[in-house]
């Protein structure tokens, strides 16, 4: 127990100033760490406590996506494929195709009922993402209405599912959009089935943002220039997934907003994964042409001005899909199928909800959870001084530390801190002098039971150590928890909580007892100051 070797002590002390100067330009006046900024620049990172909107003020959005446009997307993808499936089986329909709500209806000659009915079973494919390989509902309902009349449903399941998937395809593309504004730790997020929510600390513009979400990606469909092709013919363009540019073609062959659809799946032969993708009717056509005129030249897919993918075309392709294959992992094809979603908006996107939260109810916010955190640091730390004397300035140095930990930890993994966050902070106080409680309880029944003072000591941090592991597991379960099932202010303060429940170990624990340590080897105290 007082055997504490002197390579845990550099470590536990360089631990502690290297925490202290990780949260050092966070303590600084916004001067003073602009100077300090720029005299490290290039030098040492300098980074600072991120707050979130509730302690710096700025935008909050509540946004729908439109569920009757996507509905009417589906509609009209719906009668695309019909209208591209009768023309292939050369099966004549009399009347056109009609739009119902929900789906289409079209006649046929009751000879070629037949022929059609499982042919339009095969545009039913199931919902669900091929890499999961797990079940799947329905995506279309084909009834026989009699007479030659035939009606194409989308199901229920289907419109939940495409609204998610529009909803996923939103928040990509908003988070492109709010990442160009450059503000630090934007939250986006779903709310609910068919919302999104968008926060930008430190935005006070909210018409800035509202501009800016109404933006759409862009993404285009371009040969690669050939080799000795006039300069005036291409530009050159960066990739996103490597280093180096790209001779890309000015021509655009395909626009992005012909683009359908784009999910993961496996190449049949090989069983590499694969990004599918579906054009409407006109994309399609021109697709075709472009795969067909083209064969064994490279086809860049750009987004925003950068290429995300250049395949080759190894044949024609036509019938308004495609595979896209290169080398794949899982979750890069899944990836890629985002990107490509993301070219475009899915679906119109409203307004519901609009707030901007000043600097000063920030800073309102700011100082009343510093009065928080100082009364409820400061009343800790006077009764583990009263309680347990010498002891109780040993846990009250562990507590400073602690503190310290928490606020370098949040630092370099980025996180915010938001209100809920300090109370989570606030809470750790209270459960790091509580493991300190726990040990210094422990060693008095044992000093008090006549054991000597190395013999109480040892046993006092034996004893209560697995105590204190089961408590904090427990807590940590339920920070997890609340990470995991929470959003926003829940997850900040579940991250402060879990942060604190992790330090309360090194502080209360190993810095306590070597502290106690040293004390006893320097002091060689004749009983016990508790």
């Amino acid at each position: 127990m007082l055997r504490f070797a002197t390579w845990k002590i550099v470590a536990i002390l360089s631990m502690t100033a290297f925490a202290l100067l990780i949260i050092v330009p966070s303590l600084l006046p916004p001067s003073a760490r602009a100077a300090l900024v720029d005299h490290l620049s290039g030098v040492i990172p300098v980074r600072t406590i991120v707050l979130g909107l509730d302690l710096q003020g700025g935008s909050h959005v509540l946004l729908e996506v439109d569920s009757n446009e996507v509905i009417k997307s589906e509609v009209q993808n719906l009668r695309d494929d019909a209208r591209r499936l009768l023309r292939e089986e050369r099966i004549p329909i009399t009347g056109g195709i009609g739009v119902l709500p929900r789906g289409i209806q079209l006649h046929v000659n009751p000879e070629e009922r037949d022929k059609l009915l499982p042919k339009l079973q095969q545009l039913a494919t199931p919902i669900g993402n091929p890499l999961l390989r797990g079940s799947a509902s329905q995506a279309l309902y084909v009834n026989d209405m009699g007479n030659g009349t035939v009606q194409i449903l989308v199901t229920d399941a289907a419109i939940t599912d495409r609204i998610r998937r529009a909803v996923d395809q939103s928040i990509e593309v908003l988070r492109r959009r709010v990442d160009a504004l450059g503000t630090t730790e934007p939250n986006i997020q779903r709310q609910g089935n068919d919302r999104i929510l968008v926060e930008v600390p430190g935005l006070q513009n909210p018409e800035k943002l509202k501009e800016i979400l109404g933006t759409t990606a862009k993404l285009e469909f371009r040969l690669i220039a050939n080799q000795g092709e006039d300069q005036s013919n291409y530009e050159m363009l960066d990739q996103t997934d490597q280093p180096g540019k790209l001779p890309v073609e000015k021509q655009v062959m395909v626009q992005g907003e012909d683009l359908t659809d784009a999910q993961p799946g496996f190449d049949q032969r090989t069983g590499e994964p694969v990004v599918n993708f579906r054009f409407n009717i006109r994309g399609g056509q021109r697709f075709g042409e472009v795969t067909s005129e083209n064969v064994g030249r490279l086809f860049a897919i750009v987004l925003d001005g950068k290429v995300i993918s250049a395949p080759r075309i190894l044949g024609p392709i036509t019938g308004g899909s495609g595979q896209i294959s290169g080398h794949f992992t899982v979750e890069s094809a899944n990836n890629l199928a985002i990107l490509l979603r993301a070219g475009a908006l899915p679906a119109k996107l409203t307004i519901v909800e609009e707030r901007t939260i000043g600097p000063g109810l920030g800073q309102d916010s700011i100082e009343a959870g510093k009065r928080a955190a100082f009364v409820g640091a400061g009343l800790v730390l006077f009764y583990m001084l009263i309680t347990y004397g010498t002891f109780g300035i040993f846990a009250d140095i562990a507590l400073l530390v602690h503190i310290a930990i928490i606020f370098a930890a949040l630092i370099l993994l980025g996180a915010t801190l938001t209100l809920p966050g300090i109370a989570g902070i606030v809470l750790t106080i209270g459960m790091a002098v509580d493991s300190n409680v726990l040990i210094y309880e422990r060693i008095r029944e044992e000093s008090h039971a006549g054991r000597s003072i190395i013999s109480s000591l040892d046993a006092g941090f034996k004893r209560a150590f697995a105590t204190i592991v089961d408590s904090n597991v427990t807590m940590f379960v339920a920070a997890a928890i609340l990470y995991f099932l929470g959003s926003g202010p829940v997850r900040g303060f579940a991250v402060s909580l879990a942060i604190g429940i992790l330090t309360t170990i090194v502080t209360a624990v190993t810095m306590t007892r070597m502290m106690i340590a040293l004390w006893y080897q320097y002091a060689r105290p004749n009983k016990l100051p508790i």
